[in-house]
């Protein structure tokens, strides 16, 4: 019998507390961990939860973001236990939780910061017409994980989690299963570092028509993940969904409030509102929101880029009061004598010269 297939002793967090509030969850998270543990040997350095159940405002039909770090990438040998310990994995007796993992098995050494080189893996290089399977056929740029999509059985190569917000996630949020703290593993990531690559996810959604958005749930996707974008470049941090939304009525043009709060009320899970066909003026509308976010996170980004300067300028003496200028206190040796400026004593019981 397969290492992945042999009975589970469940496992929990070093803190000993449960993972989640969910007890099936964590049922799937402990036969996850174990089998990723058996798989991978003296590889395994941790695996951690990141997304909703580390930043907050999950629910019980949240996906659950995982990633397992590992000493290095995956050998042919520990790669083919992993897929069949994913594909046992489905085969559990947890109807929702048994579909409801999503993530990656990062090298440490790739993990540690984001980068652009190396791009491939060795001994994998990917030509120009690769097309990333969990990134809708993007083309190659960074290294790729081998990654679980939400409700696959299969770990293929991908970039979906190589990046800065899936970092700050699990660095500052993320949840232990197992291992250090995260932050003995991966760098800071400075929030210039998060709104450029928030801003540039930004542009290419616009440029994607915001595409599928045939069903509600889709459309309400897109309005939260905007919201979400706003919210990480007026911060410079990750947030819920459904705190992005709440600080969006309240942040943004009252014109959205309808449409934020339409998306805000969709139930993940229920079928019944979700699954049906989005409304064909909320989906205009959701464009127009896209195409206005653009304009929005252009002008605070000027607003920001000149409080810079300002703060710059005041740190450098290039503005504001400065020795030896009208009004500024006199050099030394300048005018008032000798040596550096010298405030006037106040008298005994009385407030300065003035007094």
């Amino acid at each position: 019998m397969p290492k992945s297939q042999e009975p589970r002793t469940p496992v929990l967090p070093a803190s000993g507390r449960e993972p989640t509030p969910y007890a099936e969850l964590n049922a799937v998270l402990a036969h996850l961990l174990a089998g990723a543990q058996a798989a991978l040997g003296d590889n395994f350095v941790g695996a951690y939860l990141q997304g909703s159940f580390a930043v907050g405002d999950y629910s019980e039909y949240s996906d659950c973001d995982f990633i397992v770090v590992t000493a290095e990438d995956l050998t042919p040998p520990q790669l083919a236990e992993l897929q069949t310990l994913h594909a046992a994995i489905h085969e559990l007796p947890y109807v929702y939780w048994r579909t409801g993992l999503e993530g990656s098995y990062a090298p440490a050494a790739i993990l540690r910061r984001w980068s652009e080189a190396p791009r491939d893996p060795p001994g994998e290089p990917r030509g120009p017409d690769w097309g990333d399977p969990g990134m809708s056929g993007a083309k190659a740029r960074t290294y790729p994980f081998w990654y679980l999509d939400h409700g696959a059985k299969t770990l293929v190569r991908s970039e979906h989690d190589n990046s800065q917000v899936v970092r700050w996630c699990l660095r500052e949020k993320g949840v232990v299963l197992a291992g250090p703290e995260p932050r003995e593993l991966i760098d800071a990531v400075s929030p210039s570092a998060l709104r450029a690559e928030v801003r540039a996810t930004l542009d290419l959604i616009v440029a994607l028509n915001l595409e599928p958005m045939e069903l509600v749930a889709w459309q309400a996707f897109w309005v939260g993940l905007v919201c979400r974008i706003l919210h990480t470049l007026a911060t410079g941090a990750v947030w819920s969904k459904k705190a992005s939304l709440a600080w969006a009525a309240g942040a943004l043009d009252p014109a959205w409030k309808g449409l934020i709060g339409a998306a805000a009320a969709v139930r993940k899970g229920d079928a019944a509102q979700s699954g049906q066909p989005a409304d064909p003026q909320a989906v205009v509308e959701t464009r127009a929101f896209a195409r206005y976010a653009v304009e929005f996170a252009d002008k605070a980004q000027r607003a920001r880029d000149i409080l810079e300067r300002r703060l710059a300028d005041k740190r450098s003496g290039a503005c504001g009061f400065r020795a030896g200028r009208p009004g500024g206190p006199p050099t030394a040796g300048g005018p008032g004598g000798k040596g550096a400026f010298v405030p006037p004593p106040n008298r005994p019981g009385q407030r300065g010269r003035r007094g």
